[in-house]
């Protein structure tokens, strides 16, 4: 699985969230901004996640996943 593929099926399935994949074959570290997920515990975001990419898992597309998750706000002011 390719990083545009993971980026692609997040954004168009969370409405509000911009996430920059990093990484190819099938470990992949994501920075998901979203103001709706930063609402939500830590638990509660890795959750709403792992739901999508499930499937990908489980037929071995995705090996591993890192997540950190950003508000708008947070991600444009970490330089």
């Amino acid at each position: 699985m390719q990083s545009n593929e993971v980026k692609a099926l997040i954004e168009s399935r969370l409405e509000d969230a911009r996430v920059e994949v990093e990484g190819e074959g099938c470990n992949f570290q994501l920075n998901v901004i979203s103001d709706t997920l930063a609402a939500l515990s830590q638990v509660k975001r890795q959750q709403q996640i792992y739901a999508l990419l499930n499937d990908y898992i489980a037929d071995g597309r995705i090996h591993a996943v890192t997540m950190k998750f950003y508000t708008q706000e947070a991600w444009a002011s970490r330089a």
